[in-house]
C-alpha cells in the first residue's frame, strides 16, 4: 500500500502541532492507524521516527527562542516542554551538547585557521587546543572563511598556523612520521558522532555503501539519516566520507564536489596498490 499521502499529512500535522508536543497515539489516530503500524510506516517513509522528527522541529524552535531570551525556563515553556530538564535532554540527545554550551557557541574558545593547498585543491583548516575542528575544500576563500565563522560564531577566530595544521599538510603529502596521529575536536549529535566514527574505520582504498554503513552502526533502516550525517561531516578527508558510495551504482553526492570525490577515491586506490606492491614477499611452507 502506498502511504505517501498519509505520511505527508502526518508531517504537516506534526509541524502545525509541534508546540503542543503531540503524542504517538494522537498522531496515529490522526492517520487512522494503530500506534505500532504508524510508527513503522512513518519511519520507513521519513527515515526517522515520529518522535525524532518532532524533536528536530522542537529543537529548531528552541534555538530561535534562545536567541531572544537568556531565560531557559521561558524557552522551554515557549517550546511546549514541561521544564528546563526536558530542554536539557533535548539538546543532549540531538546536538550532543547542553543548552548552555549551545548558547555560548564557542565563547572563550580560540580557533586558529590557515589556508593551504593539496592535491585536491585549496582548503581551510582550523583547530582548537583539543584538535582539528574544521577542514573544508573551497573555491571561494571569503565564503570558506564565513562558513567557519558561522560554525563557531562566538569563538575568537584568528589566522595563524599551528602544529596541527602542519600535521594535516604532512598527511596530504604522505610525509607524516610513522604512527603519527591527528587529533580531532568534534561537535555533533550522538548519531552523527557514531556515523563519523564508523567512517574512520573504513580502510584506505576501500569503499562502502550508505546501506552497509547503516548496518555497521546497528541501524539498517537509517540509510537516509546516515547520508545526512555524512553530509554534515565538518572535517573533509580526515573523516573519510568520500569512501561511501551508492549501493546501486554511481559515485554519490559529496559536500565538496563529485569530481573531487572521484579524485580522492582514485588517489587512495593507486596509493594502496603501490603499498601492496612494495610489501616484501612472504615465505610459504607447503
Amino acid at each position: 500500500m502506498n502511504h505517501y499521502e498519509t505520511i505527508a499529512g502526518a508531517l504537516a500535522y506534526i509541524r502545525s502541532k509541534a508546540l503542543s508536543q503531540p503524542s504517538l497515539d494522537e498522531l496515529a489516530e490522526q492517520a487512522c492507524m494503530s500506534s505500532f503500524h504508524f510508527q513503522r510506516v512513518f519511519t520507513e517513509w521519513a527515515g526517522i521516527s515520529p518522535k525524532k522528527f518532532l524533536q528536530y522541529l522542537t529543537l529548531q524552535h528552541a534555538k530561535a527562542v534562545m536567541a531572544q531570551t537568556e531565560n531557559l525556563a521561558e524557552a522551554a515553556d515557549r517550546c511546549g516542554l514541561s521544564g528546563t530538564s526536558r530542554l536539557h535532554d533535548l539538546f543532549l540527545s540531538i546536538e550532543g551538547i547542553t543548552p548552555g554550551t549551545f548558547k555560548s557557541q564557542g565563547a572563550q574558545l580560540q580557533i586558529k585557521y590557515s589556508i593551504n593547498t593539496c592535491q585536491f585543491g585549496q582548503y581551510i583548516v582550523a583547530s582548537t587546543d583539543v584538535g582539528v575542528c574544521h577542514l573544508h575544500f573551497f573555491q571561494d576563500r571569503d565564503a570558506a572563511l564565513q562558513e567557519l565563522l558561522q560554525a563557531w560564531p562566538k569563538a575568537d577566530v584568528i589566522c595563524a598556523s599551528d602544529v596541527q595544521h602542519e600535521q594535516v599538510q604532512e598527511f596530504f603529502q604522505n610525509t607524516a612520521p610513522l604512527n603519527s596521529k591527528i587529533r580531532l575536536h568534534l561537535q555533533g549529535t550522538p548519531f552523527q558522532l557514531k556515523v563519523w566514527e564508523a567512517l574512520l574505520r573504513i580502510p584506505e582504498g576501500h569503499l562502502t555503501s550508505y546501506a552497509n554503513l547503516a548496518k555497521h552502526i546497528g541501524q539498517p533502516t537509517a540509510s537516509r539519516a546516515v547520508g545526512t550525517a555524512i553530509g554534515s561531516n565538518p572535517i573533509a578527508f580526515l573523516i573519510p566520507c568520500h569512501r561511501v558510495i551508492k549501493s546501486v551504482g554511481g559515485i554519490g553526492e559529496y559536500r565538496w564536489g563529485s569530481e573531487r570525490k572521484m579524485a580522492m577515491i582514485g588517489w587512495e586506490a593507486a596509493r594502496n596498490q603501490v603499498q601492496i606492491e612494495q610489501q616484501p614477499e612472504q615465505l610459504s611452507m607447503f
